[in-house]
């Protein structure tokens, strides 16, 4: 009988010995598998920084034109600009001529 013993536990700690490289082996791959995730993420977050730091720098170029505006004061040019630029005015003996081709 001691041989059987001896035989049925090896044949255990085969078995135990095979699960637990499976089982390694899987959580392995888990984890490889979620650090590739990770790496797609943290390109996609630097891909989203670059772009919004390029909307930072169109908006503070945009802040320090207006700040120069306001620091030029409201000149009769620059009036006349914004009448024609955004409100779509006309000056007295201008023609405006639209393409509707278009």
């Amino acid at each position: 009988m001691a041989k059987v013993e001896k035989k049925s536990r090896k044949k255990q700690r085969v078995r135990s010995s095979l699960l637990t490289k499976l089982l390694l082996l899987v959580l392995l791959v888990a984890v490889g598998w979620q650090l590739y995730d990770l790496h797609g993420q943290v390109a996609n977050a630097q891909a989203e920084k670059e772009r919004l730091a390029a909307e930072v720098e169109t908006t503070r170029q945009e802040n320090e034109a207006l700040a120069a505006d306001i620091a030029e004061g409201g000149t009769a040019e620059k009036k006349q600009e914004i009448a024609r630029d955004e409100l779509g005015w006309v000056g007295p003996g201008e023609y405006v001529f639209y393409n509707r081709s278009n």
